[in-house]
Parts: structure tokens; C-alpha cells; sequence
């Protein structure tokens, strides 16, 4: 499925509406280069499941947590990481199968870490079009 996005506000009114579809426990890869609008979707997707907190990048501190809605969200941004091992480093193979299992799970730059996401629902892909605003938003379904 392929949706055009024309504004940052398209953007994340399309995030909520899909976010209301989603079940607790759904991995969520997000692809797209710097500035594709994959955090911008991040917000839409909380204000979807009802979350109050602020949104923001996950880039330096690798992940945040939004409680408050209708369940717990685990956004990671896996940017910086440059090889499986240094995820693993962190600790990220034990948040995604333990205590993300309560919420749903949003991964920015997967492919980053791909050889550890054994399993995931959706795969997202955010790409920039000729116009600086549009996008196009690709939903891969496993």
C-alpha cells in the first residue's frame, strides 16, 4: 500500500489513522533518509494511540519511551549504530523481545541492526519526492 503525503501535517494525520489499526506487541521498521519525515510519523502514530508525552528524536539517546496512551511506545532510532554488535552492546536484542512486548515497537534506520529484528509487522518506508514537501509512504505488511 502506497499513500502520498503532500505536508508534515498529511504526514502525521496519515500515522494516526494507522495507528488506531495497530495491536499491542507490532514491530514497526521505518526507513527513509534525514529529513524522509520518519519522526514526523512517530508523532502522528502516538497521537493515534491517545499518548500525551512530547515526541521527539530518539538519535542520541537510541531509544524513548511514550507511556500515557493507549499502550506503551518503544521508539529506537539506530542512526549512529554502525554494526549489530554495537546494538547489542546496548542492549537493544533484550528490549525488543522482553519489554517492548507491552507496547507497540517503532524503529527508525532497522536496516541499520536487520540481522537482529528477527521478526516484524510492518516495514515503512518514507521517501523524499521532488517537491520538498511531498512524500511518498510505503506500508510493507508481513
Amino acid at each position: 500500500m502506497t499513500y502520498s503525503s503532500h505536508s508534515e501535517r498529511d504526514t502525521m494525520a496519515f500515522a494516526q489513522k494507522f495507528a488506531k489499526s495497530i495491536k499491542k506487541g507490532t514491530i514497526i521498521l521505518l526507513e527513509g533518509d534525514l529529513g524522509a519525515g520518519k519522526t514526523h510519523f512517530v508523532k502522528g502514530f502516538a497521537k493515534g494511540l491517545k499518548c500525551k508525552n512530547m515526541v521527539t528524536s530518539p538519535t542520541f539517546t537510541i531509544m524513548n519511551i511514550y507511556d500515557g496512551g493507549k499502550y506503551p511506545i518503544y521508539h529506537f532510532d539506530m542512526y549512529r549504530l554502525s554494526s549489530p554488535d554495537e546494538a547489542e552492546e546496548l542492549g537493544f536484542d533484550e528490549q525488543l523481545s522482553h519489554d517492548t512486548l507491552d507496547g507497540v515497537t517503532l524503529i527508525e534506520w532497522g536496516s541499520n541492526v536487520k540481522e537482529m529484528i528477527k521478526e516484524w509487522d510492518y516495514k515503512i518506508t518514507i521517501t523524499k519526492s521532488q517537491n520538498e514537501n511531498s512524500r511518498s509512504i510505503e506500508i510493507e505488511r508481513r
